[in-house]
């Protein structure tokens, strides 16, 4: 969800929520990989029942990676996505279900934010790849140094969008990985795997929520079932407190910012393109050729508690004397709501409100002064009473003007103390810094000193260098004539770039000055502020909005076809009289096809992925939707400093206008692409272990038509209609590979059919309530998770594992002499006795020569341990967790002294990569290379 920076804010204010995962990692055995046995209890002492993939969220990282390098083809880029599901699988090892779903077609809201992203994504790539060829050209006429430019086709992420044929590809080879994966794997054994491609509509993490919402309307619902979700989304937590389930985990990757790149240039690290020198890289230390190479570490991942979150909200939420029965549940649901306020992807924020000035603290306080007079709730079930929103609004609305000065001198405040750091690092920075070999080095830089050669040389380089630096800084203003002397004439002036001031851009809203209302609808909305008419027009859209995405969240999608249709949002004070706004909305909508969403979406440079006739639309100047596809477009920083932050200022598509323009191309179609076009549904996948196995393999045998309903006891309790598929993957059916360097299922035993989840009619209201039968979870919270100056001072780190009471393993003082006797000495982890002289001591080149009235004193002062180092064992929150489930903590020498042997490879010479089934000849292949 567009919320910048919200997570960031709710790990800080509610840090007990986040748990690091602990992982079982794979084991090699001689340089076979030994699958890991997923069928085993959760490292993380907790067991999950299901597992809900929002697919993209995986697709995108996988495909184009930001922290190494990126899949050669589309083969390896499907791979890349199999394993990326394997390690989320060990981590959670759910018992009842896996859902993974893909984003289908969106709602006609979420397509404008789509649109805006998609259209920038292609001209932020043609300005990179332009400025790049333009300073490579710059570096060469120069005379620098580059290697020499790879020919290779640029991805376009573009193409993971609904109709393209990478998503259809995509979803062949998803449907052969659970086809595989409940073959072998004994963690899938008794699993439901459910697919929801492309092909059908809805966003991926909302069709996970309706299914959860439409399960939990079924009699046979297990209240307590354990979900975890997986996804980046900010609006995966929200979404997560809709459902009003006790049990409820979010599993992301944990953010790590400012992580190395290298030049797309000259393939260095440490600058980027607009910064590179065309130098011919240095070689540094023995192992040169790693120096440059992209650091690449495993992403780690972390669970987010929405039962600790809802324990957090609780204590804060609640209030005293309230003239209405307090509900915990109503009060989540209206958290949940002004969230809304502060971003989503469907509505613009409110200038007033930034969630990093605290909005959604002075929304609560707002809240909970207001409740008194409002005389109940917020919202009911995603239903909004909007005269009590309305009191809300205008309580925000008298201090917005107070909030723009405070943001004003916020922002002064900052600009000046960080002109007041660059004078102060400029001023402290060394006149001259030597290069070379008698450049400084970082303390701590084990690798070996050069020897030093041509010191004289190098000093006299010194010398002169100093003495042009003393020449050229006698004045700062006197101007220096061709031969070195100072100039008598005036002074050079200063150039912009060496300004302490960075150039800001033009804001000429001024929200801080009076009249701001005025001068905002002025250059936003070309209107007059006195245009009351226009004004209810733009707050009607947005109170629309607000009652759209709520019923979104809570039962659905109410209209396929609504959209804000403003770029801008209104002010808080102008949300006045809204309680009479109709927020109803038409009815039986139906979502896009495929391809038309593409034509949507897409801008002209992603044409490629779309019929030559479509195609065609995009670009003749003849087109009668031309204007949808713009060469160019402006960006409003809208009071940002980054690019990324404003405002694409793009049309809006006409719906009319483009589905009567594709009238006259829909008859050049061909087959495969009509298919494309056309909406599916979900798929359900069991193996032969599974109870609901033999009744499916009956329906195909009978070749029975019509829809049948899942027995609720032979399927954990999920409920819903099964009808037969056309390309089901069968028992006793050979499942063919669509990636060629993994080889066909021949001896398949797993079954697939179409599933639908349980229909309600179109008036029906899903409650949003805990159910009757669900547990509360024991708090987790202390009474010192409450404070924040607690843990005694030490920096707050996150748990390790569910297990709050998990005891940590110590070691005994003997341990401690034993890892010190055997750790290498350049660790820096000296043994308890290491006064011993190390062999060679005094035989060093670089050893100084005693005088001769002096003792042969060893020098020990690097090995001696400081005063007061031993205080007993490493506490738990300094350790670095090594667990295997089942098994107890290997310690250092444990690890060193197992067997290499342990394991029989001979029953994985068959495996390839990931555990996969090879193909005979790649096998073949392979033994012929070694």
């Amino acid at each position: 969800m567009g919320v910048p920076a919200f997570f960031r804010w709710l790990s800080r204010k509610y840090p007990s929520i986040i748990v690091n995962c602990v992982e079982e990692k794979a084991k090699e055995c001689n340089g076979v990989k030994v699958p890991i046995d997923t069928s085993k209890p959760n490292p993380n002492e907790v067991e999950f029942d299901n597992l809900y993939l929002d697919m993209n969220g995986i697709i995108h990282p996988c495909t184009h990676p930001e922290d190494k390098p990126a899949p050669k083809n589309e083969d390896e880029m499907m791979v890349a996505i199999f394993e990326y599901i394997d390690r989320i699988f060990n981590i959670v090892r759910p018992r009842r279900l896996l859902y993974m779903a893909i984003d289908g077609v969106a709602p006609r809201a979420k397509m404008n934010q789509q649109r805006s992203r998609r259209f920038r994504a292609s001209k932020e790539g043609m300005e990179a790849a332009e400025e790049k060829q333009k300073i490579r050209q710059e570096i060469l006429a120069k005379g620098g140094f580059l290697p020499p430019e790879e020919v290779k086709e640029r991805f376009d992420s573009n193409c993971i969008t609904p109709g393209t044929e990478f998503m259809d590809n995509l979803a062949k080879c998803l449907r052969y990985y659970i086809a595989d994966r409940l073959n072998s794997d004994p963690g899938w054994k008794n699993l439901t795997v459910i697919l929801s491609d492309a092909s059908a509509p809805g966003e991926g993490e909302h069709k996970i929520m309706d299914y959860v919402r439409r399960q939990r309307a079924q009699p046979n619902h297990d209240p307590n079932t354990h979900h975890c979700l997986c996804g980046a989304d900010a609006d995966l937590i929200m979404l997560g407190l809709a459902t009003h389930e006790p049990n409820f985990t979010i599993i992301r990757e944990e953010f790590k910012p400012n992580k190395p790149k290298p030049c797309a240039l000259c393939n260095q690290m440490g600058h980027e393109v607009k910064d590179c020198q065309g130098l011919p890289r240095e070689k540094q230390g023995k192992h040169d050729q790693f120096a440059d190479t992209m650091p690449v570490s495993e992403q780690e991942f972390i669970f987010i508690r929405l039962c600790v979150l809802r324990e957090y909200l609780e204590r804060e939420l609640t209030m005293a004397s309230l003239p209405f029965t307090f509900d915990f549940e109503r009060s989540v649901d209206d958290w949940v709501f002004m969230c809304f306020f502060v971003g989503n992807d469907f509505l613009p924020h409110l200038p007033s409100l930034e969630i990093r000035e605290g909005a959604i603290d002075r929304l609560v306080n707002i809240y909970k002064n207001v409740v008194h007079k409002t005389g109940g709730y917020l919202t009911e079930s995603g239903f909004v009473n909007l005269q009590r929103v309305q009191m809300i609004m205008l309580a925000v609305g008298e201090v917005e003007d107070s909030i723009f000065k405070k943001r004003k001198d916020d922002d002064d405040n900052f600009k000046r103390r960080q002109k007041e750091k660059r004078k102060r690092l400029k001023r402290d920075q060394p006149s001259f810094i030597p290069g070379g070999q008698f450049s400084p080095q970082a303390l701590g830089n084990r690798s070996s000193p050069q020897a030093i050669c041509n010191p004289r040389q190098a000093a006299f380089e010194m010398r002169m260098h100093d003495r042009q630096n003393s020449t050229t800084s006698a004045s700062p203003n006197t101007s220096l004539t061709p031969d070195g002397s100072p100039s008598l004439g005036g002074g050079i002036k200063r150039k912009p770039e060496d300004s302490d001031s960075e150039p800001e851009p033009e804001d000429n809203i001024r929200l801080w000055e009076t009249g701001w209302k005025q001068r905002y609808y002025k250059n936003k909305f070309d209107v007059d502020a006195s245009d009351e008419k226009f004004r209810r027009k733009v707050v009607q859209s947005y109170v629309e909005g607000l009652c759209w995405v709520l019923r979104y969240y809570y039962q659905g999608c109410a209209s396929w076809n609504w959209y804000y249709p403003f770029h801008y949002a209104p002010f808080a004070s102008d949300f006045e009289g809204i309680a009479d706004m109709p927020s109803d909305f038409e009815k039986g909508s139906k979502p896009f096809k495929p391809l038309e969403q593409l034509m949507g979406v897409f801008p002209a440079a992603s044409g490629n992925f779309l019929p030559p006739t479509w195609r065609k639309l995009m670009t003749d100047p003849e087109s009668s939707i031309i204007d949808f596809y713009p060469e160019d477009f402006a960006i409003d920083l809208n009071g940002k400093k980054y690019a990324w932050q404003g405002v694409a200022l793009l049309p809006f598509v006409d719906e009319r206008r483009l589905r009567a323009a594709l009238e006259e191309v829909y008859p050049d179609l061909t087959p495969e692409e009509s298919r494309r076009n056309s909406l599916g549904g979900d798929v359900l996948f069991v193996g032969k272990h599974h109870p609901l196995c033999d009744f499916i393999v009956e329906q195909y045998k009978t070749k029975n038509t019509e829809a049948v309903d899942i027995p609720p006891e032979l399927c954990h309790g999920i409920q819903g209609k099964l009808t037969l598929n056309d390309n089901a993957v069968l028992p006793d059916q050979v499942v063919q590979s669509p990636i060629p360097t993994l080889r066909d299922l021949t001896q398949n035993s797993a079954v697939s059919i179409s599933f639908k989840d349980p229909q309600f009619a179109e008036d029906f209201v899903f409650k949003a309530t805990v159910l009757p039968g669900a547990k509360k979870p024991a708090p987790v919270l202390k009474p010192g998770d409450w404070e924040k100056t607690s843990n005694d001072g030490r920096p707050w780190r996150p748990q390790l594992g569910f297990n709050r009471d998990r005891k940590p393993v110590h070691l005994d003082q003997s341990a401690f002499r034993t890892l010190g006797h055997t750790m290498p000495r350049e660790r820096g982890m000296p043994g308890m006795y290491p006064n011993a002289v190390p062999l060679g001591a005094y035989s060093s080149p670089y050893a100084r020569p005693l005088m001769g009235s002096q003792q042969q004193i060893p020098k020990l002062l690097s090995n001696l341990r400081p005063q007061e180092s031993w205080r007993g064992p490493t506490p738990l929150f300094q350790q670095t967790p090594q667990r295997t489930a089942g098994a107890a903590p290997l310690l250092a020498w444990n690890r060193m002294l197992q067997s290499p042997n342990q394991f029989q490879p001979a029953q994985y010479q068959g495996m390839g990569p990931m555990g996969y089934p090879q193909r005979p000849e790649d096998r073949m292949d392979r033994g012929r290379q070694v």
